[in-house]
């Protein structure tokens, strides 16, 4: 054999080591006609990032942090498989009351940056940390091994006074490039800030736009937001432009290089605060679920990113079947702009969930959407928000559930599903408890989730789709102070703790001479 044969055939084996992807293979394992690889397997995944925001700047502010990995076939083997879970203070995170666009604001350095904030030590039983005031900086976190697949934290802030008074939850980000916010706000009224964190060792570079019910809004940003390394970064949304306030404002957060984690959180005068998480990417057909059934002002806000204006269907998935609400039957939206409409009080007293689809049939047109939802009347009102989600799919899971307060909203807009809910151990104990349920076509199933038996603490429902259609949820938490309704609804994504690996084998035969 030549050097030239022996160059690539290491450098195939090599290949074949490093991916696990196959070389061809003939019917009998020799060399013949090659045939087609067989079919990738799904195996867990063996890496997971989590970054969660500063959790607010309010001296009365009281942040729980819920971490989570569903039990289930652990990734590697040996001791390389037991992993770790945990989530450590960024470097530095700026100030916010005096974050501006040319410059991020002062730093305030977070204490004891390489000790971890909180950290998971086996699956199927969730870990807490707790955090009180408004220095609690953000986290940025990582999970390997069998602690890796579907690994999840909640971060749940009570602030019951003062002007972002409210129940803030917001499940930590993966970091990624691209996000889109529709539901946020330049009002007056509003104080809405993108929290932009960076998890990686080196600077990263993010624009953002923000587009309003005439179009782009002017910005002031010339050369984006440094984000510096393992830092976070909030950025006030009014101070970014210069055009006159908007109530209705879609923001889109791009990076240039590297990766962050954004989130938006918002607070109202009146209405409290809550995060607004990003919508799923821009499609034609969108669900929004997880209305509660007291909810007594819907807002919904879209935008349409490409180059056509999307009409829109409104219709509402209640417990008895899909209907159009009397409130609004359509939306049109027009090509770069945001459009809402007010769809009061829709759900009357049902649990509900919304669905978004062309108005005429063969004409798609992509926009992303969210849902400003208020509970509570007069003084005593509280606001959360429910952007647009992806299905469940194999496995999904929402954090620090409660023995009380917790509603957990499954809603199938096609074939009727099935679905399978299981409440982990609690963080002081308890055992887990299961539960199937039937969720039928066009319909929303609102229920008291499953509790564990002798609970101490709080627990985690993972969500399975066992046959049928797909399915979309979303859980509440809910919990009054002093007459005040506080709330928070997390949607429930597919957690992706699998990735499909293509499964073959190797067959140095396609190296030989045929001479």
């Amino acid at each position: 054999m030549n050097r030239t044969t022996l160059s690539l055939a290491a450098a195939v084996t090599a290949l074949a080591a490093v991916t696990g992807l196959a070389a061809l293979t003939s019917p009998d394992g020799g060399a013949g006609t090659p045939t087609a690889a067989p079919a990738p397997v799904r195996l867990p995944v063996e890496r997971s990032s989590l970054l969660c925001p500063a959790p607010s700047n309010s001296e009365v502010a009281e942040t729980v942090y819920t971490s989570f990995t569903p039990a289930g076939k652990a990734s590697g083997t040996g001791a390389a498989s037991a992993g770790r879970a945990e989530l450590k203070p960024s470097t530095a995170t700026a100030d916010e009351t005096t974050a501006t666009p040319r410059k991020a604001g002062t730093t305030k350095k977070a204490p004891a940056a390489d000790k971890p904030a909180l950290s998971l030590t086996q699956p199927g039983r969730p870990a807490t940390a707790e955090a009180d005031g408004g220095d609690a900086p953000a986290l940025i976190g990582s999970a390997s091994g069998r602690l890796a697949p579907g690994w999840t934290t909640q971060q749940t802030t009570k602030v019951p006074a003062g002007g972002g008074h409210g129940l803030l939850g917001v499940s930590c980000t993966a970091p990624d490039t691209d996000f889109w916010f529709p539901g946020a706000s330049t009002a007056k009224q509003r104080a809405d800030y993108v929290h932009l964190t960076n998890p990686d060792d080196t600077a990263t570079v993010v624009d953002i736009e923000l587009h309003g019910p005439e179009g782009t809004l002017k910005s002031q940003l010339t050369e984006g937001i440094t984000v510096p390394a393992r830092s976070s970064v909030p950025v006030l949304l009014s101070t970014l432009t210069t055009d006159p306030a908007a109530d209705d404002v879609t923001v889109h957060v791009t990076t240039r290089s590297g990766r962050v984690g954004a989130v938006v959180r918002s607070a109202d005068e009146t209405l409290g605060s809550d995060w607004l998480p990003a919508s799923v990417d821009p499609a034609g057909t969108l669900v929004l679920p997880g209305i509660p059934a007291d909810a007594t002002s819907v807002r919904l806000v879209a935008y349409a990113p490409g180059e056509d204006d999307a009409d829109l269907k409104i219709q509402l998935a209640s417990p008895t079947g899909t209907i159009t609400p009397a409130a609004a039957e359509g939306l049109h939206v027009k090509s770069g702009m945001t459009a809402a409409v007010d769809l009061k009080d829709v759900t009357r007293g049902e649990a509900a969930s919304l669905l978004l689809s062309p108005a005429q049939k063969g004409r798609a047109t992509p926009v992303v959407a969210a849902l400003r939802v208020v509970r509570g009347k007069g003084d005593d009102q509280e606001v959360a928000f429910i952007p647009a989600t992806g299905p469940v799919g194999e496995r999904a899971t929402a954090a620090d559930n409660r023995a009380e307060g917790t509603t957990l909203s499954l809603t199938a807009p096609g074939a009727t599903a099935e679905v399978r809910v299981t409440a982990s151990a609690g963080t002081g104990g308890g055992t887990p408890a299961t539960k199937t349920y039937t969720v039928r076509s066009g319909t929303t199933l609102a229920v008291t989730p499953p509790v564990p038996a002798g609970l101490k603490g709080s627990y985690a429902l993972t969500v399975e789709t066992l046959s049928g259609g797909p399915v979309h949820a979303a859980r509440t938490l809910a919990e009054p102070d002093d007459g005040i309704p506080m709330f928070t609804v997390q949607t429930l994504g597919d957690d992706r703790g699998t990735v499909e690996v293509p499964a073959a084998r190797q067959d140095l035969s396609v190296l030989t001479d045929g001479s």
